[in-house]
């Protein structure tokens, strides 16, 4: 997980957007296009929840390569 500088928790993209069709998860930071677009309104530990399903997801994603 990532933290800004004030402490906040920071967006987990890395400027590949690009939804895969199959898992309907970004390519890049493995969100959903709902918490993409809701990102900035999601309280810290609905940020928290996100970041820990994405470290699933990719590593579900890197076990079926």
């Amino acid at each position: 997980m990532i933290r800004n500088l004030d402490g906040s928790i920071g967006s987990p993209c890395v400027n590949w957007c690009a939804m895969n069709p199959r898992s309907n998860y970004c390519y890049g930071c493995f969100r959903s296009i709902e918490e993409i677009a809701n990102w900035s309104v999601l309280s810290e530990a609905e940020k928290e929840a996100v970041w820990l399903a994405l470290t699933l997801r990719q590593a579900s994603a890197n076990s079926s390569d």
